[in-house]
This record gives structure tokens, C-alpha cells and sequence, in this order.
């Protein structure tokens, strides 16, 4: 016999002559047959029964409960989401109890980002942080403010910030930059209990495999053209610029680099030395550099007295004379550290003299330069001035010991 869809009720005279009113249906395949002495009692029967076929069918229960309907709803919605969990719905809570912490108080994001910089400035007005790597902070939060704005920092996911850190099809080693100047901040958020947890812990670190790869650097007669080319701009007044760069080392960048915080006085001639001191070293570590005697030739035919090391307008004549010798950010100070390399033959001095660790000398510089060039680089002398005889290059004390 087939399922009735429903219960119904109906009007039944007994055997006795009494009039009663029957409910009738099916229930998971049995027949229900009830009778009742009034029209009320037979409907909440039927409403009882109605309400046991349709748990049947969909799943449903009804309990006594104290939760209200939101309630009931959000413990339905967690049930289903741990269909598949290993472990069971008090355990999950627990253990959220005993690790979650929710944070003191909220902070947007911009807010956030404007104190942490505040943070990032004072160790920077401390020398513990340098400009570059200070503006590359900033820069990262402004974009991070932009892409998310009017939120609050403990809103921010890991999904999310994963989404930030790859976008642009960004390469692993990009991803990675991206990702710990986010750590740090978020990690800061965490102290002060902006966040309940660093949502960067989770974003994976990418492991890149170094390859040893060759700096790009010039050839002796390259560098040979290019200082006498720049001997004939403005009477000489970007030489000592080129001159450091090249035959010492000097980070040369016009925005950051140790060249816009060395100062005449650290160009000792009379001792031989340049001296760099922490503030002026990108590592903020001192180091000092043996002045060659091709350097001080130049150094003497263009003296820092009347060639300021930094002239005036040098991002623009810079930048020509850049485009004429298609001169990257740093290869005038790979030049340099190959050549000594080629030189002298010591990849610790070169180390100390560039201010490099020895496995980064090893890894770029040796083996680009012959004893024959670099012996050519440290004879470039001025041709358009009167310059002192150039003696042998000298070599460094712990070599000539």
C-alpha cells in the first residue's frame, strides 16, 4: 500500500454508536490509526505525527531547548561544518577556550600603520634602522592601507594577506620580502593586542635555491672611458663621485647610498684611508678603505675642496652619463670588488674593504677579473688634469705583512 502524504482526520462512529474522530496515515511504513472524543485532540495528534514524519524525512528533531533561534542555527551551522572533523564539537571548543585571546582593544588598520611607522621612525632616528629600508616599510604599508581600507587590523586573514603577498604574479623571493614586512607588523599588532594571532605565521616561507651568479661589472677599458668622459663634464665636478665609486667601493646610490653621507673629512689622503663610520655604512657596521694610488691621483687633480664628493644636480648628470655607459644601480662597486679580487688575490680583504661577507665575495666576484686587468683598472689615471705619478697599487696591510 502506498505512503499517504499526510494524516488525516476524520469523523468514525464506533460499534457503540459514539461518534469519534480518527486520525489516520503512515509512519516510516506503519499504519497510524488513532481515535479521539473531541476535533482538538485528534488535530494536535495529527500536528505530533506530522511533525514525526517530516523528521523522517529531513532530519529534523524537536527537543526542549533553551537556546533561542539564532542560536539553534549557528549550532546547526557548526555541526555541519565538522561533518568530516576527526574530533567533536566540545573539543574544538576547548581548545579554542584554552589558545584563543581576543584583543584588547581595536585598531584600524590605518591607524595601526601610521604608529607602527612612528615606531619604525624613532629607530631610524636611533641608527638602527636606514632610510632605505625605512621608505621600503612605508611604501609596503601604503600599499597594504590601500588595498584594504576602513578595516580593522584583527580583520585582516591569512587568506587575504596570502592574496596580497602574490599579487602581480610576484616571483618567491618577492613573495618573501613581502611577506616579513608584513610578519613584523603583524607581529607588532600583537603586542599591543590589535590581534589575537600573527595571521602572516601561516602564509608559507618559499625556500629559493641560490645559484652562484656573476655581478655584472665593467671592463678596465670601459672604466677607463667612462672617467675620462666624465672628466670633461662641468670641469671635472662629478670625478670624485665616479672616482669613490668606482676605485673604492662606495655604495654609490643617489637616493640612500653611503656616498651622500661621506663626508670630505672621511677621505683621508694623508693616511691613505677612507674611513667608514656606522652611520654612513649601509650595514651599519665600520670599515675602512684603503685609498689606491690611482684613486689619489684623482682624488689630488680634482680636489674635494673645490669637486664637492656630492655636486650639485647629480641625480640628473648622474642619470646622463648612466644612459651614455649603460651603468646599473651597483656596478661601478662590482667593478671595484672584482678588480681587487683579480688584484690582490683575497677574498678576506676584498670582504672588509667592500664591506661584504667573504661567502658573498666568493659567490660573485672571483674568478672575473685576470691579474692583467685589474693591474690595467688600477692604473686609470686623469687625462685632462695634472694629476701626481701613480706608484704600484698598494697592497693591503694584511697582505703586505
Amino acid at each position: 500500500m502506498a505512503q499517504a502524504a499526510q494524516f488525516i482526520i476524520s469523523e468514525f462512529t464506533n460499534p457503540s454508536g459514539e461518534i469519534v474522530f480518527r486520525v489516520t496515515g503512515w509512519l516510516d511504513g506503519k499504519r497510524i490509526r488513532k481515535n479521539f472524543p473531541s476535533r482538538a485532540e485528534a488535530s494536535a495528534e495529527r500536528q505530533a505525527l506530522e511533525i514525526q514524519r517530516l523528521q523522517a524525512e529531513t532530519g529534523i528533531r524537536t527537543t526542549a531547548t533553551r537556546l533561542t533561534d539564532a542560536q539553534l542555527h549557528e549550532a546547526e551551522a557548526a555541526f555541519r561544518r565538522l561533518t568530516d572533523a576527526p574530533k567533536s564539537l566540545s573539543f574544538y571548543l576547548d581548545f579554542a577556550l584554552a589558545n584563543y585571546r581576543a584583543p584588547d582593544r581595536e585598531q584600524s588598520l590605518a591607524d595601526a600603520v601610521t604608529t607602527y611607522l612612528a615606531f619604525k621612525q624613532r629607530e631610524h632616528d636611533q641608527k638602527l634602522l636606514s632610510i632605505s629600508q625605512f621608505d621600503h616599510i612605508r611604501r609596503h604599508l601604503g600599499v597594504l592601507k590601500k588595498r584594504f581600507p576602513a578595516v580593522l587590523v584583527s580583520q585582516l586573514t591569512t587568506q587575504q594577506l596570502t592574496a596580497h603577498c602574490q599579487r602581480g604574479n610576484a616571483g618567491p623571493k618577492t613573495i618573501n620580502n613581502r611577506r616579513g614586512i608584513l610578519h613584523t607588523f603583524f607581529k607588532f599588532a600583537f603586542q599591543k593586542d590589535w590581534v589575537a594571532a600573527n595571521p602572516v605565521e601561516k602564509i608559507p616561507h618559499h625556500r629559493i635555491a641560490h645559484r652562484r651568479g656573476s655581478a655584472k661589472t665593467l671592463s678596465a677599458e670601459q672604466a677607463e672611458k667612462l672617467m675620462h668622459h666624465v672628466e670633461k663634464i662641468d670641469g671635472g665636478s662629478l670625478v670624485p663621485f665616479f672616482a669613490l665609486a668606482l676605485f673604492a667601493g662606495i655604495r654609490p646610490c643617489v637616493r640612500h647610498g653611503e656616498i651622500l653621507k661621506l663626508k670630505a673629512e672621511h677621505v683621508r689622503l694623508d693616511t691613505g684611508v677612507i674611513l667608514i663610520e656606522p652611520e654612513v655604512s649601509k650595514v651599519r657596521m665600520k670599515r675602512s678603505v684603503a685609498i689606491q694610488p690611482n684613486l689619489a691621483a684623482w682624488l689630488k687633480a680634482y680636489p674635494l675642496d673645490r669637486c664637492p664628493i656630492i655636486p650639485a644636480n647629480l641625480q640628473h648628470t648622474r642619470a646622463a652619463v648612466a644612459k651614455v655607459f649603460d651603468l646599473s644601480h651597483d656596478i661601478m662597486r662590482h667593478t671595484f670588488i672584482s678588480m681587487h679580487v683579480g688584484k690582490f688575490r683575497s677574498m678576506g680583504e676584498a670582504a672588509l674593504q667592500a664591506g661584504n661577507s667573504e661567502s658573498i665575495i666568493r659567490k660573485h666576484y672571483l674568478d672575473l677579473k685576470t691579474k692583467e686587468e685589474a693591474e690595467q683598472f688600477f692604473a686609470i689615471t686623469p687625462k685632462h688634469a695634472k694629476a701626481a705619478p701613480v706608484a704600484e697599487a698598494s697592497q693591503p696591510a694584511a697582505l703586505a705583512a
